[in-house]
């Protein structure tokens, strides 16, 4: 069983799929996507808790599944009975509280970078480091940051997670990530505060390891 943060439109939110249900509870994932289609929910409660999405199976065929949230979740399962079913619910419930717990977390951090990215951003703008870049000084040294903590650049992180230029990047960090960044951040800020340039601030979180906040 498992139980993600996944994407509901824009928002994010504790979610599992069909295709989870029917393989904790011994059930065939179209007999799943009958009991969802037999709720009976209304045309709301069914746009915020249930969301179509496709797979390829393994004989590299398009099917269909859907993936639910807690609400969701707790409707579809009522039905199911016997004294596995309600083990598996109530481990179902502990994941959620744990996925939802994690989420409240990347919430929080998320709004205190707000701030620090508009520190870092007046920093920049402050110094002569803007104007040298030609206005791209905020998005060398993003590249900089994440190339310490992750290894990769930002274009590489999207490749790696799967998205575009035009949905946010952070989205897809998590909670001891973004504080990993956001640390980071307010490191680079404060050496450009402090009149020192691209090059020695690079050198300096190169030399210092600080790819070790993450697993800290």
């Amino acid at each position: 069983m498992l139980v993600e943060i996944m994407k509901f439109g824009r928002e994010e939110r504790a979610a599992c799929t069909s295709l989870d249900i029917a393989e904790t509870f011994g059930k065939g994932h179209k007999n799943v996507l009958r009991d969802i289609r037999g709720l009976g929910c209304s045309e709301e409660f069914n746009r915020l808790n249930f969301e179509p999405i496709s797979y390829v199976d393994s004989m590299n065929r398009d099917q269909e599944a859907v993936v639910m949230t807690r609400d969701g979740f707790t409707i579809l399962v009522m039905g199911y009975t016997g004294d596995l079913a309600m083990k598996f619910k109530e481990a179902y419930i502990r994941q959620f509280n744990a996925m939802e717990a994690a989420l409240f977390g990347k919430r929080i951090e998320r709004e205190k970078g707000i701030a620090v990215r508009q520190s870092l951003t007046k920093a920049l703008q402050q110094s002569n480091e803007d104007a040298r870049m030609c206005g791209h000084a905020y998005s060398n040294y993003t590249n900089c940051i994440y190339k310490e903590l992750f290894g990769l650049n930002a274009a590489q992180l999207r490749k790696r997670f799967g998205i575009s230029r035009k949905e946010n990047l952070r989205d897809c960090f998590s909670q001891e990530e973004l504080r990993a960044v956001q640390s980071m951040e307010c490191l680079v800020s404060g050496l450009v505060d402090c009149g020192w340039e691209y090059a020695q601030i690079k050198e300096f979180i190169r030399t210092n390891n600080t790819r070790r906040q993450i697993a800290a």
